[in-house]
């Protein structure tokens, strides 16, 4: 284990950011929660300082090191209009030097807002696709096109959630480490699985026993779950490790009880989620991922799953950016 942790350090990274994000407590919210609430922090990545912050800034450190040392000069990748990850992939780009092409679902909107608008402003180039089946043959017939025009590129899977990007996000979890910081539980808001194949990845390298709790915002359970796996797969062998010492052996914890009508479609409770925390913290979520990851946790509290003396994380992964929409 202590092997795969020094592999896990000694990678390449682009460093974008260089300062840990701050762990909170979310004392109002306990107090809102009743008498049973366990202890409540929050790990702030949406306060990563780079290019708006959040989740994908911790894969993107990896991943972007991983095309420069492919020769790459231009990054490649896809997602919805309000893509988190796009967005930071653009940002990453302007910072490196680097020419982005982005491949979105949707059609192209009149006036661009939030993400979308700053995918412009940090230069990426936007091609539109009318689904989410036609993204991924998008991303190959551009790539296709820039390598007969000479360039060299490097198509980044959506949300960047591949082994190597999943090892930037586990190295988050030796920052919560160093800090002394060890919870019983971990919940935070899942959709390609890369963040949760680093949590889980992290606390086994770390030697954290922490429940790492991936809270759907659009898959199935089983489908995730599976997702999950295979990532712990590819994380073992990119590390030359057992699967077990990157937690391969673990359950993979899934809640896909706040899915509702689907991906970026709102419900009652992660509305509810969302206004506790703006009013009881001053803290903003967004509402395709963590306003449905916050209502999973205050659902989970409310059935009395964890005792008073325990210590829950809540990992804020960004993206209020889609509040702006």
């Amino acid at each position: 284990m202590a092997t795969a942790l020094a592999t896990m350090m000694a990678m390449p990274g682009v460093p974008l950011v260089r300062h840990a994000t701050p762990v909170d407590e979310l004392a109002r919210l306990r107090d809102a929660l009743g008498p049973g609430c366990p202890r409540l922090l929050v790990k702030r990545d949406d306060l990563l300082s780079f290019g708006l912050g959040g989740n994908k800034v911790r894969k993107m450190q990896t991943v972007a090191a991983e095309a420069l040392a492919a020769g790459a000069d231009t990054l490649i990748t896809a997602g919805g209009l309000q893509s988190n990850h796009c967005r930071v992939t653009a940002a990453t780009g302007a910072a490196l030097g680097l020419r982005v092409v982005l491949v979105l679902n949707g059609e192209a909107p009149a006036a661009p807002t939030a993400n979308t608008r700053l995918d412009r402003l940090f230069g990426a180039e936007i091609r539109f696709v009318s689904s989410r089946d036609d993204r991924n043959p998008a991303m190959e017939r551009t790539a296709a096109e820039l390598r007969a025009a000479g360039r060299r590129p490097f198509v980044v899977p959506i949300g960047a959630s591949t082994p190597t990007g999943a090892l930037g996000f586990a190295r988050g979890v030796v920052e919560l480490s160093e800090a002394g910081i060890r919870p019983d539980a971990i919940v935070h808001a899942s959709s390609s699985g890369g963040t949760q194949a680093g949590l889980v990845a992290g606390c086994a390298l770390v030697g954290l026993a922490s429940r790492v709790v991936g809270v759907s915002a659009d898959e199935s359970r089983a489908s995730l779950a599976a997702i999950v796996g295979r990532l712990l797969d590819g994380i073992a062998d990119r590390l030359g490790a057992r699967p077990a010492s990157v937690g391969a052996d673990r359950p993979v914890e899934v809640d896909d009880g706040q899915v509702g009508g689907g991906y970026g479609v709102p419900t009652s409770a992660s509305i509810e989620a969302l206004e506790l925390l703006a009013r009881r913290e001053g803290i903003l979520l967004d509402p395709v991922y963590t306003a449905k990851a916050a209502a999973g946790l205050i659902a989970r509290v409310r059935a009395g799953e964890f005792d008073r003396g325990q210590t829950v994380l809540f990992w804020h992964t960004g993206g209020q950016v889609a509040f702006f929409q």
